[in-house]
């Protein structure tokens, strides 16, 4: 017997770290590394007797990543208990949410263009998911991924395996507020998974919910997988696999394709089957590109849940969530759309400009402020950008602003400069700050664009070059180019370059 063919499911949990000042339940900073164990007090440690407060800063930024990703937001909720025993657990248990969750029913959409021919609409690894009437893939552009639920919990503390026979603990990160993503199990590929990621892992950093560095673990992802399985035209499904906290895109990936290739083996061996009530935990050996088993997961009965006694069920408020929704604004695929619609810039271009809030936003201003937005797009893409990588900063810690860009461009628009002239003002610009007008003006950059100034330096140059004159009269029509440089040279720069092209190209048909 074989495998006929095969689907894969996969459901992503998206664990992030919120950017609130301080802990979750107490004072205590939220700051990634550090001394260990040295912002840790009674109430993230769980001592007896402490008793933990919610922030309400950590609450408005649930609601901020929940309406990022299209959800709803509950005006009544809580906060309970989820029972389990590890070393970086000091209390034993982990507040969280298991019923009433803070944001439900939303939905991300992944651009196909993304994924790998296969993976889209008609090719072969592509599964479509259907759901109240709609297919996933709208109008074969996105692939939609639901967003079941996204609620709050605290993070644990650090295990330390380091050599030696010894484990050490760092307590800095207990408390630590977190919100865990929770996906359907639309997802049909490693690939959407991974881009599923790195899509949530944009929106949350643009709507200033988190840092995203997945290197400090700010996010980290657990995948749940398993395979449908046509044998000899009977469907089977396979039992589900828990990949636990992938921190990379490329692990996330890597996993997942593993796994199938591991559950479909193990399928063939002995016909294990799905059950709802149990679940595999593995692990992801990145050294040797493998999971790896770590315990079975019966039930949530395991956790013990119960209404945390500590915290009180709680109302959101519609000015929290009015505010929430202020934070958010335009998210970068809704930005991409429009840019290319307004400003007709290419894929490449709107990536990069929507590569950050900050950046969108600096470039819409000069935009804004220049007549010709496209070449205020150029400028920022090949002479800004290369400014930001080459001193690592961001827009934000220039010296310059988008009026300072936009007025350069519009300078060159109107042909007060030439483009290489644009180029040394960018560079004064950089060091002083002064407006490209400022600096035109003390230089003597401006052009000079009257036909009677530019027709004596053309007559001079071609009475200086008589043989140029005589090879142009032979057919070598590319001395042109050659006499307008000599006159750029007579003019010390400042002649217009296509009324002096126009000119010498007059001046020789005529002769």
């Amino acid at each position: 017997m074989s495998v006929d063919k095969y689907e894969v499911v996969i459901g992503c949990e998206i664990h992030c770290q919120l950017l609130t000042k301080t802990k979750a339940f107490c004072a205590c900073e939220n700051r990634y590394g550090g001394m260990p164990d040295t912002r840790v007090c009674p109430v993230c440690l769980g001592l007896p007797g402490a008793m933990p407060r919610v922030s309400k800063g950590y609450v408005e930024l649930g609601a901020v990543a929940g309406l990022a990703l299209n959800c709803s937001i509950a005006r009544f909720t809580k906060f309970d208990r989820k029972h389990y025993f590890y070393p970086d657990l000091a209390k034993g248990y982990q507040i969280t949410q298991y019923d009433l969750p803070l944001c439900t029913d939303g939905h991300v959409d992944l651009p196909f263009k993304h994924l790998p021919e296969d993976c889209r609409p008609g090719g072969s690894r592509f599964r479509p998911v259907n759901f109240a009437g709609d297919n996933c893939n709208i109008n074969d552009t996105y692939r939609r991924i639901r967003v079941e639920r996204i609620h709050l919990e605290e993070d644990v503390g650090k295990s330390l395996h380091l050599e030696g026979a010894h484990s050490y603990i760092d307590y800095n990160r207990c408390g630590t507020p977190l919100i865990e993503i929770v996906t359907k199990p639309d997802i049909s590929s490693p690939e959407e998974a991974a881009l599923f990621m790195q899509t949530v892992q944009e929106i949350l950093r643009y709507v200033g919910v988190t840092k995203g560095n997945l290197e400090e673990g700010n996010m980290r992802c657990d995948a749940n997988i398993n395979l449908t399985v046509w044998e000899n035209g009977v469907k089977y499904h396979t039992p589900i696999s828990e990949i636990k906290n992938l921190n990379s895109f490329r692990a996330v990936r890597d996993a997942c394709t593993y796994e199938i290739q591991r559950q479909l083996h193990e399928f063939e061996i002995d016909r294990q089957e799905f059950n709802p009530g149990f679940k595999n935990t593995m692990g992801w050996d990145e050294s040797k590109g493998e999971t790896v088993i770590q315990r079975t997961k019966n039930s949530f009965v395991d956790y013990r849940f119960v209404v945390e006694p500590d915290i009180k069920p709680f109302s959101v408020s519609e000015a929290c969530i009015e505010n929430a929704a202020r934070r958010v604004g335009e998210l970068p695929e809704a930005k991409r759309v429009r840019f290319k619609k307004e400003y007709g810039l290419s894929d490449f271009d709107v990536e990069t400009l929507t590569s950050s809030r900050d950046l969108s936003l600096w470039f819409e201003s000069a935009a804004g402020l220049s007549k010709d937005p496209k070449k205020v797009a150029n400028w920022i893409l090949a002479e800004v950008l290369a400014v930001l990588n080459e001193r690592n900063i961001t827009v934000s810690d220039l010296s310059i602003t988008p009026a300072h860009i936009a007025e350069l461009v519009d300078a060159i628009h109107d042909g007060q400069i030439t483009g290489k002239q644009a180029k040394d003002v960018f560079a004064e610009m950089l060091v002083t700050a002064e407006h490209p007008a400022a600096i035109i003006k003390a230089r003597g950059m401006e052009q000079v664009s009257d036909t009677g100034m530019i027709e004596a330096f053309v007559e001079a140059v071609i009475a200086e070059n008589q043989k140029a004159v005589e090879d142009f009269k032979k057919g070598k029509t590319n001395v042109v180019g050659w006499l307008t440089g000599q006159v750029m040279k007579k003019s010390g720069g400042k002649a217009n370059p296509s009324a002096a092209a126009a000119l010498v190209q007059q001046k020789l048909s005529a002769l």
